[in-house]
């Protein structure tokens, strides 16, 4: 796939700015009520140049739980956290889950905390009642070498309990490099999720994304159970130049998402992202009307 989401992680203003759950979202075992949300990220266009009118219609088309994707300057898609709080609360919108990248310059090695701006960032966020702060990307200074990956895991760990004080868990979104690039013969994945703690450190697996390095949700989430509470609903279909893989409306793809979202939901899952980045000539708008009446289908 061409990750277009990748290139804005790496080059947008995302990259500078950034446990007990709740009871609605505690992963326990399987039972009880789920919550499907939209990454915002789907329609990104749409919220960059009208982000109230594409809410609305978000809204008006059932959605009742979103996940953020800009965080900038303190500021969401260009809200004070109290202006976009009263925002989504005007349309009836939660927002459990929200992404900005945890990077080397969030954390002060010589004083060993997080910058006020990571701090302010975990404010904001338990301020509009997120019950994770997810890291959608882990550069590539801090993966050069099997050292270098472990140093910051431990930042993981301290940002665990950092958000912890407020109420939140610290998370953090995979993309396809996770389960491709090893280090010292272990694929990134595992010893992430090896050398982190599973009570400050939750993985949003996003079953799209590792689909492009041949990892399959269904084999990876029976290998480390409980640490999935939020995970991303995507699927995929072959790029048109035959190249690589694209997201596309849930059902219509590879990955067997169904299948994947029902073996979540029985292992624990609570929170399920719709997420869809490329949209095969549709309008984006339209495609997150068909997600969600497919993932109410699925009883979601």
């Amino acid at each position: 796939m061409k990750t277009s989401r990748r290139n804005f992680l790496k080059t947008s203003g995302l990259a500078i700015a950034g446990t007990t759950l709740l009871p609605q979202l505690a992963c326990s075992g399987g039972s009880g009520k789920t919550i499907t949300a939209l990454q915002l990220y789907s329609v990104r266009d749409e919220m960059g140049s009208d982000p109230t009118g594409t809410l609305t219609q978000l809204a008006e088309m059932g959605y009742t739980h979103v996940e953020h994707a800009n965080y900038i300057n303190h500021k969401f898609y260009g809200w004070t956290a109290q202006e976009f709080k009263k925002v989504l609360d005007n349309l009836g919108l939660k927002m459990p889950s929200g992404h900005t990248v945890l990077g080397k310059n969030h954390w002060n090695e010589q004083q060993q905390d997080f910058t006020d701006e990571w701090k302010k960032l975990v404010d904001d966020a338990a301020y509009m009642g997120q019950e994770y702060v997810v890291s959608p990307w882990l550069d590539d200074s801090l993966r050069g070498t099997y050292d270098d990956l472990m140093k910051f895991m431990e930042v993981f760990n301290k940002c665990g309990e950092l958000c912890k004080k407020s109420g939140m868990r610290f998370g953090y979104h995979n993309h396809d490099f996770e389960f491709s690039e090893t280090l010292n013969g272990e694929k990134i994945f595992d010893l992430m999720m090896k050398n982190t703690d599973a009570d400050k450190v939750v993985m949003q697996l996003d079953m799209g994304n590792m689909y492009i390095a041949g990892a399959l949700a269904k084999d990876v989430l029976g290998d480390y159970p409980g640490r999935y509470d939020n995970i991303h609903v995507k699927d995929m279909v072959p790029t048109s130049d035959g190249e690589g893989f694209e997201s596309t409306v849930l059902g219509k793809g590879l990955v067997g998402a169904k299948e994947v979202t029902d073996m979540a939901k029985k292992m624990g899952t609570k929170l399920f992202v719709i997420e869809q980045e490329a949209y095969q000539g549709k309008a984006p708008i339209d495609c997150m009307r068909e997600n969600l009446a497919v993932m109410k289908k699925w009883g979601y």
